[in-house]
């Protein structure tokens, strides 16, 4: 290569370990209250794909973004960075984030007002998943 021109190192595909933090603790709390992607995107009037790109850590988001997506799930930005101490990211949800159904599932169940019927759910889910257990084992 002639005239002093310097061959840099390509950019990493993912962001930062802090960047990837945050995105994950993003789909958390997104998770956590039953929005989608299209959802949080709508209300923020970017796209699923730019949330995606948050969520992974692929994009940066900008410390005015990361104050809109504060409000938008009514947690102070603090939240984004609790957890982090600049090793690895907080650990993903099993599903991602990304599973319709899951996220169905805990939009129905936060809308149940009555802890009672809150507890008889959460028993019969595990009844369900014990017995699908056994029958696992015993195939």
């Amino acid at each position: 290569m002639g005239t002093g021109m310097r061959r840099t190192a390509p950019k990493p595909l993912v962001g930062s370990g802090v960047d990837r933090h945050v995105g994950e603790r993003i789909r958390h709390r997104r998770a956590e209250m039953g929005l989608t992607q299209e959802d949080l995107g709508r209300n923020l009037e970017i796209s699923y794909q730019q949330i995606q790109k948050y969520e992974t850590g692929a994009n940066r988001i900008s410390a005015g973004r990361l104050f809109e997506v504060a409000g938008a799930l009514t947690v102070d930005v603090s939240y984004f960075f609790e957890g982090y101490n600049g090793a690895k990211p907080a650990s993903p949800l099993p599903h991602g984030g990304h599973n319709r159904a899951a996220i169905e599932l805990v939009r129905n169940f936060l809308e149940l007002e009555d802890e009672a019927l809150r507890n008889a759910v959460t028993t019969l889910l595990r009844a369900l998943r014990d017995q699908q257990e056994r029958g696992a084992a015993a195939e």
